[in-house]
């Protein structure tokens, strides 16, 4: 990273986060200022998102500035980053889920698709260097041709959740195109790690091995999953936010005209359920009780990233494997829960 970027302030949205707070952390151990925003709703246990807040406080106080808003209110969002000056930003705040999304679809169409156009505006309004948002390989619904690649159709989402994050990408394609603005999509790979979130497999798995509780495998076992460790998306969104796509008109990944990328990020190993259950119950010490149950509405039985398109523009090269990563969970999640 060049040295005078090391003196940028970046916003942060989702700061609260399980990959938010993760990008912040590693964006202040550079050097660089954060400005973190975060509704800090109850989708899950808040008081994780505020022990999340609070080590970034304690690690970086000096650098951190957070707001409690919720971006889809433009009125408070501009309110609140007034006083603020920041070169890019880092837009991971959404409504997350795709169960969730069958229960309550306004959640998801207030933060997914109001509020990103909100961030869109707010980031052309500050004319900002590059804006790298979230999307999710759920944009590739049911697709059956492995590994996933960037120029695969994205047009059957099989959830309302998958249905926002592609209407991100098109609303942030619109803005690139008329405005110039530099924007790049991250299509997340099923992220886990320490101070992941409780609603993901990894820590219900963990919480009911520990507790003597069966388990719940969808699809009867038969899915899977790219899983990715949380130190490998940090470092690749971190490479993708130094490096704005050029303003040059040419065709790109993903079939999308310039200044706006979109990307795969995940480990490119698609890992079958039944080996990651394994990996936890070593890890953990102790053996799971199984139910098997069939596929959930909204669900996909597979994903596995191509990440040839930011390996090349970036050089990202994801490093953990599950043998690693998961003992790194399972150490963290014994050592915050105490079970």
């Amino acid at each position: 990273m060049a040295n005078d970027m090391k003196e940028t302030t970046v916003l942060v949205t989702g700061a609260a986060g399980f990959i938010g707070a993760a990008v912040a952390e590693a964006l202040m151990a550079r050097g660089q200022a954060v400005v973190g925003i975060d509704n800090l709703n109850d989708y899950y246990a808040v008081s994780l998102k505020q022990a999340r807040l609070d080590r970034l406080t304690a690690s970086h106080g000096d650098r951190f500035q957070f707001h409690a808003l919720d971006f889809s209110d433009m009125a408070a969002l501009t309110a609140a980053l007034a006083p603020h000056h920041f070169d890019r930003i880092v837009h991971l705040g959404a409504q997350a889920g795709v169960r969730y999304s069958l229960e309550n679809p306004q959640a998801y169409v207030a933060s997914n698709l109001a509020g990103h156009v909100n961030m869109l505006e707010l980031a052309r309004a500050r004319q900002v260097a590059h804006m790298v948002y979230a999307s999710s390989s759920s944009v590739y619904g049911g697709n059956t041709k492995m590994p996933f690649a960037v120029e695969d159709r994205t047009d059957h989402p099989v959830s309302l959740y998958a249905a926002t994050k592609k209407a991100d990408e098109l609303m942030s394609e619109t803005y690139a195109h008329l405005f110039r603005l530099p924007l790049t999509g991250l299509r997340f790979f099923t992220v886990y790690g320490p101070w992941g979130r409780p609603d993901m497999a990894m820590w219900k798995f963990a919480e009911r091995i520990l507790t003597d509780r069966p388990i719940d495998v969808y699809n009867h076992g038969e899915m899977h999953r790219d899983f990715t460790y949380i130190d490998d998306i940090v470092g690749g969104v971190l490479a993708c936010l130094d490096r704005p796509p050029a303003d040059d008109d040419a065709p790109k990944a993903g079939g999308s005209v310039k200044p706006h990328a979109l990307y795969n990020i995940g480990n490119n190993c698609s890992e079958h359920l039944l080996r990651l259950i394994e990996v936890l119950e070593d890890a953990l010490g102790r053996k799971a009780q199984r139910n098997l149950l069939p596929m959930q509405p909204g669900d996909v039985p597979a994903t596995y990233a191509d990440i040839t398109a930011l390996t090349r523009d970036t050089g990202y090269a994801p490093s953990t494997p599950i043998e690693i990563g998961v003992p790194r969970f399972a150490d963290w999640f014994r050592a915050y829960t105490g079970l």
